[in-house]
């Protein structure tokens, strides 16, 4: 996908490992205690050995003075199950000489280096690490994070001068679960950009499981949820009721044409990430075309900032487009929605063709426009970054966990069947309607 084999990986040489590490590595396994980088990602399939590789990783270096290693789970009820990290870790180190504690789940070790295990159940319990200094940071099953948590853990990823023992960043996990879109964005989009590493392994690469029981039990999984687990795919959806990306033709350029009208569709949040919200609404400008019945999503730009940088953001890229794309603006009910539509139009879009529009009806029914146009592959995507995540949130409409480029989306669609007019511009923000009567307009 965009990582080394695991047998390139492994003809690098053998791996560090310490006394303490009481299982054969396997070549998937051999692989992530090899790799350099700063940051992997191991495992896909369900069965592929992910704690086990975890735990080896985390004990390569608990023979140097001062080493410092922590494994986070999202909760402690997983930290603490059957079998799971904590569990494995006192049958591999019970009868040595490391010393558990069980006030801070922590082993240390005769060297004095410290081995824990965390849970970040709340997004506020980053901040329980703020002045903790660790070589490793491990994340059992990191989908189960939200990325935020995961960020602010490098800011304790770090080591004193001198010393030869590497920072490393490692987690382990299977498709699926709320933190899917940020993981797979992460190492499957960015990864060989940003020098992110991912070792995949199977059920078939680890020899300490039974497989024939193991993959009797996955065979009852609905059938998004097996290929996830027992293939390891991080692509497979569940199609939604109103999207699917099969419907989606992905052109490498827009249409050059004259004929086109372009719009930029604009849903506007104005909110950025903070303690109390770690996962804001994002406002979204979506530009789409439209030409002899046939619609050109070119691009898709979000984004969380506050109010400033909000209209920063939005003058910037009216002037990316250009004048001859026209911005359309949803208009919040009541006089504070139009007071600050006439203050996008007047002052902060000044000079552009701008049109603000009172929206009727709920976003679904808003939203059925542009679904039917989708569903008869009239609705073509230009390749783009966005392309993955606009996809993710379609196919989860509506019950997804949020809709702003859905919302954006259908509002350029309904906007390209508006006869707009100058009064649209400046005189009446919110002359014009869309919502469920638009369906009757195709």
């Amino acid at each position: 996908m965009l990582s080394p084999s695991a047998s390139e990986l492994v003809q690098l040489g053998t791996p560090r490992l310490t006394r303490y590490v009481v299982q054969e590595p396997t070549d998937p396994q051999a692989a992530f205690l090899l790799a350099d980088a700063r940051e992997v990602l191991y495992g896909g399939a369900a069965g592929g050995g992910k704690s086990s590789a975890e735990l080896m990783a985390a004990l390569q270096y608990v023979d140097v003075p001062g080493y410092s290693a922590i494994i986070f789970r999202r909760t402690f009820a997983d930290l603490a199950k059957a079998g799971a990290l904590m569990d494995r870790a006192h049958e591999w180190l019970r009868g040595t000489d490391a010393r558990w504690n069980g006030q801070t789940h922590s082993w240390r070790f005769p060297s004095g280096a410290v081995l824990a295990f965390g849970h970040l159940e709340t997004e506020s319990a980053k901040y329980d690490h703020q002045g903790s200094e660790y070589q490793f940071i491990g994340f059992d099953e990191l989908t189960h994070f939200t990325e935020t948590m995961y960020r602010y853990l490098f800011s304790r990823l770090r080591r004193l001068s001198g010393s030869d023992v590497p920072l490393r960043m490692r987690a382990g996990s299977n498709p699926g679960g709320e933190g899917h879109a940020w993981v797979y964005r992460r190492f499957f989009v960015e990864g060989r950009q940003k020098g992110r590493v991912f070792i995949p392994a199977r059920l078939e690469d680890n020899p300490h499981l039974d497989r024939a029981t193991y993959e009797e039990s996955l065979s009852e999984l609905d059938p998004v949820t097996q290929r996830q687990l027992r293939h390891g795919d991080w692509l497979v959806r569940e199609a939604g009721e109103f999207f699917k990306r099969e419907w989606f033709e992905i052109l490498d350029a827009a249409p050059k044409h004259s004929g086109i009208r372009w719009v930029r569709s604009w849903d506007c949040a104005a909110t950025k990430v903070s303690k109390k919200n770690a996962d804001p609404d994002w406002s979204v400008g979506s530009k789409l075309g439209e030409l002899g019945g046939e619609y050109f999503l070119a691009a898709v730009s979000r984004f969380r900032k506050d109010p400033a940088g909000t209209e920063g953001e939005m003058l910037r890229i009216a002037k990316e487009d250009g004048p001859e794309v026209e911005i359309h603006l949803e208009q919040e009910p009541g006089s504070a929605g139009v007071a600050q539509a006439d203050h996008l139009q007047r002052e902060v879009l000044k000079g552009f063709a701008t049109y603000a529009h009172r929206v009727t009806g709920d976003k679904v029914t808003r939203a059925k426009p542009l679904s039917a146009a989708c569903a008869q592959g009239r609705v073509k995507l230009v390749r783009g970054p966005w392309n993955s995540e606009w996809l993710d949130e379609l196919e989860a409409f509506p019950a997804g966990d949020h809709d702003d480029q859905v919302d954006s989306g259908s509002g350029g669609f309904n906007a390209l069947h508006v006869i707009t007019s100058d009064d649209d511009v400046s005189e009446d923000p919110g002359a014009t309607r869309l919502g469920g009567l638009m369906a009757e307009r195709l």
